[in-house]
C-alpha cells in the first residue's frame, strides 16, 4: 500500500472560556491554521484535492459544511472542495485517517486535514441538547431501540467518568495530582519554547490561555464534585474553549513532484469501539487492536497522547495497558490545554509530532475517547 506522509501540522493558541477568541467567528477560526500551513509549507494551493475538517455541533455559524467554508474564508482557491467529520470528540484525528485513506488508496496526493471547534460561540450544552427535554443527556436516549437495548436511563459523560472511576479504583487525589501535572507540563513546555513552532498566533492570542500556572493540590481539593458525593470536579475535566488546528498529508508522488519534505509518515490508522453507555472506555481496546495490526508492543512507542477529557479517561487506559505517565501527554493536555472538541484531535497530533522531534523519538501513538464509546488510533513514525 502507498505511504502517506505527514508535511507540517500547525494550530491555533487555545483560547479559554470567555477569552481572546470568543469574538472569533468559527470560520475565521478554522480558517486561521489553514491559511498558515499553506503559507508555511509553500505547497500551490491548487494541488490540494480536499479539505476534510473535523468539527461537532455543526449548528449556528458551525453549520453548512464548515471545512468548506473556512477553506473560502481563508483565501484558498475555491476549485478545491471541502468535507466536514463528525466523530465527536475525534473529529479532527478521524479527518487525518481520512485524508491517510485518500492518499494511500491512491486517489488522493494532497490533502488538508484538520479540525475546529468554537465553544465560546456555541457551547457543548446548548449544541448536543438545544430543542431536547432532556437536559444534561444524550438526545437520543429515549429512542424505541435504544431503550431495548441499552435501556432508558440517564447517559452522560460525568456519569462515564466517575464510573471510570470506581470500576479502576481511581482516587479524587491521585486524578488531582494527574490534573496538577498536566498543568504544570503545559507550563514548562511554553517556558521551554516547546509550543512555539505548532502555534500561529490568532487575534492577539500568542500562548494557550488556558494553562492555570497557579493550580495547587489544595486549590483542587477545595473544588465541589460535579455530582454529589462523586470524585469528579471541574479541576479534573478538560475545559470548554476554542481552538483549531491542521497537517497537510501527502503522497509520496506528491513528495517528488512539489519538494517537499516530509516530518513524518502514518504508519497506522484504526477506530474501534466499546460500551456506548460507559462512553469513555474505548480508548483501552482501541489501543490493544492497533498495537496488535501494527505488530507493535506499547515498549515500541516513545510517546502517547491519550486526551484527557477527564483525568479517570487516561488514568484507567495507563493501568490497562502498562503505560507509564511519564511518556503520555508529556507536554501537558486537555485538562490545562483545553478540549476543542472537533478541533483536539488534530491539535494532539501536532502536539505530539513536535514531541517526538524535540525528544527523538521514533513513534508515537495517539487516542481518544469519543462520543457514542468510540476511539481512534494513529501511529505516527517520525522522519
Amino acid at each position: 500500500m502507498a505511504e502517506a506522509y505527514i508535511i507540517d501540522a500547525v494550530r491555533t493558541p487555545i483560547g479559554r472560556k470567555k477569552g481572546s477568541l470568543a469574538q472569533v467567528h468559527p470560520a475565521d477560526l478554522a480558517a486561521h491554521p489553514l491559511r498558515v500551513l499553506i503559507e508555511r509549507t509553500g505547497i500551490d494551493a491548487n494541488a490540494v484535492d480536499d479539505c476534510v475538517w473535523g468539527c461537532c455541533d455543526t449548528i449556528g455559524p458551525q453549520a453548512g459544511d464548515i471545512g468548506r467554508t473556512a477553506w473560502l474564508v481563508a483565501g484558498l482557491p475555491q476549485h478545491v472542495p471541502g468535507t466536514t467529520v463528525d466523530r465527536q470528540c475525534g473529529s479532527s484525528q478521524q479527518a487525518v485517517h481520512f485524508a491517510a485513506q485518500g492518499v494511500m488508496s491512491g486517489t488522493q496526493d494532497l490533502v488538508v486535514a484538520g479540525g475546529s471547534q468554537a465553544m465560546n460561540a456555541i457551547p457543548i450544552s446548548a449544541a448536543m441538547f438545544a430543542g431536547q427535554p432532556y437536559g444534561f443527556d444524550n438526545p437520543f436516549n429515549t429512542a424505541r431501540g435504544w431503550v431495548e437495548r441499552y435501556g432508558g436511563g440517564v447517559l452522560n459523560q460525568i456519569n462515564s467518568a466517575e464510573m471510570i472511576a470506581e470500576k479502576w479504583n481511581i482516587s479524587r487525589e491521585a486524578m488531582e495530582r494527574f490534573a496538577l501535572a498536566s498543568h504544570e507540563r503545559a507550563q514548562a513546555a511554553w517556558d521551554n519554547g516547546w509550543f512555539d513552532a505548532e502555534v500561529a498566533p490568532l487575534a492577539g492570542l500568542e500562548r494557550d490561555e488556558t494553562i492555570r500556572p497557579n493550580t495547587t493540590l489544595e486549590g483542587l481539593a477545595a473544588l465541589n464534585p460535579v455530582q454529589e458525593g462523586g470524585r469528579v470536579t471541574a479541576g479534573v475535566a478538560s475545559q470548554n474553549c476554542d481552538g483549531a488546528a491542521a497537517l497537510l498529508i501527502a503522497s509520496e508522488q506528491a513528495v517528488k513532484d512539489h519538494g517537499l519534505t516530509p516530518r513524518a509518515r502514518i504508519h497506522h490508522i484504526s477506530v474501534r469501539a466499546d460500551d456506548p453507555v460507559w462512553m469513555l472506555t474505548a480508548p483501552i481496546p482501541a489501543t490493544r487492536h492497533a498495537l496488535e495490526k501494527a505488530g507493535m508492543t506499547v515498549a515500541d512507542i516513545d510517546l502517547f497522547e491519550c486526551n484527557e477529557a477527564f483525568a479517570s479517561i487516561p488514568m484507567a487506559w495507563m493501568q490497562e495497558l502498562g503505560i507509564p505517565h511519564e511518556k503520555i501527554n508529556v507536554q501537558g493536555g486537555a485538562i490545562a490545554l483545553g478540549h476543542p472538541l472537533g478541533g483536539t484531535g488534530a491539535r494532539l497530533m501536532t502536539t505530539l509530532l513536535g514531541a517526538l522531534e524535540r525528544t527523538g523519538g521514533r513513534y508515537g501513538l495517539q487516542t481518544m475517547c469519543e462520543g457514542g464509546g468510540q476511539a481512534n488510533v494513529t501511529i505516527i513514525e517520525r522522519l
